[in-house]
């Protein structure tokens, strides 16, 4: 989420979740100030989801303070954060493994007892995440049958049911499949992205 426009219509669509991404490098990159503004009035509202910061690499103090600063629930950690690191922040890691091997042992090294405990995204070498690839569902799905995840890489209003069906996460996540733009949300796609999830 960039800005209070594309995070109302998220929350109206059914979001559970908003991300605001605090990485430079990322198109979707939003200054915390903003992010700050934003939050004060999705909080204000009738309906306020989980909102959560997504870093790379960040420094854990700075994470901390943006986290308090902006008035976000939790963490999203998208870069090559250590076990040590990632455990002294209120929130989950991101991972993008290139196999079920790998991914199995990351999940065991980085699961928090949390909900959601893990990202599972597809692997592009020098990539973040963000990319619009789809992932590996199959191994995402090995995952999912052990820890609590957030299914992320590709997702579309047209192939988010059969992730679903073939992944079984605790929830999934979506940023360029709902874009008109880098950076900026379609409303019509947010609602017919939450509409296939429901169904």
């Amino acid at each position: 989420i960039t800005n209070l426009d594309d995070a109302q219509a998220a929350v109206e669509a059914g979001a559970d979740l908003l991300g605001f991404n605090f990485y430079r490098k990322s198109v979707r990159y939003v200054e915390p100030a903003t992010a700050r503004s934003i939050v004060a009035q999705i909080r204000s509202g009738a309906r306020v989801p989980q909102l959560i910061g997504v870093f790379v690499n960040a420094p854990l103090l700075e994470m901390q303070s943006i986290l308090r600063e902006v008035g976000l629930d939790q963490a999203q950690l998208h870069g090559d954060e250590s076990v040590e690191l990632v455990a002294q922040v209120q929130g989950f890691k991101a991972l993008r493994p290139q196999s079920t091997e790998e991914a199995e042992r990351q999940a065991k090294l980085y699961a928090v007892a949390t909900e959601p405990a893990l990202l599972i995204d597809a692997y592009r070498k020098g990539e973040y995440g963000g990319t619009g690839q789809v992932g590996d569902w199959s191994l995402a799905a090995q995952i999912a049958r052990q820890y609590p995840i957030l299914l992320a890489g590709g997702l579309t209003p047209d192939n988010v049911a059969e992730a679903i069906r073939q992944v079984r996460p605790w929830g999934v996540d979506v940023a360029s499949g709902v874009e008109s733009a880098s950076g900026k949300k379609d409303a019509m796609k947010m609602k017919l992205f939450v509409a296939s999830v429901q169904g």
